[in-house]
């Protein structure tokens, strides 16, 4: 079956830098667009950042351009989120997702990981 796995979140100071990295399988991974979306308690789900398949593409929220870069490596089949100048305004769960669609559509993407906790202090 179709397995997202994120990994590489953690409790950073303010100003500090996480890079996230998603490992997919069971899936052709080239053929999906890849996208990371933020949750933080109380509030919904958004769209963080997100890259085509052929990675030619690339969206990011505005609130994170400039600060976080989105890449991916097919031949690990594996999408990255590097994250510098956190501000705790960006604590959140960070997921992965796959999309044989729109790359901005958040009903678009169909496959799913769990989640990594991303905590930046003050």
């Amino acid at each position: 079956q179709v397995q997202l796995v994120e990994s590489g979140g953690g409790l950073v100071q303010a100003g500090g830098s996480l890079r996230l990295s998603c490992a997919a399988s069971g899936l052709s991974f080239k053929v999906y667009g890849m996208g990371w979306f933020r949750q933080a308690p109380g509030k919904e789900r958004d769209i963080v950042a997100a890259i085509s398949r052929s990675g030619g593409s690339i969206f990011y929220a505005e609130s994170v351009r400039g600060r976080f870069t989105i890449s991916r490596d097919d031949a690990k089949s594996t999408v990255y989120l590097e994250m510098n100048s956190l501000e705790p305004e960006d604590t959140a769960v960070y997921y992965c997702a796959a999309t044989s669609g729109s790359l901005s559509y958040t009903q678009a993407y169909r496959y799913w990981g769990q989640g990594t906790q991303v905590t930046v202090s003050s």
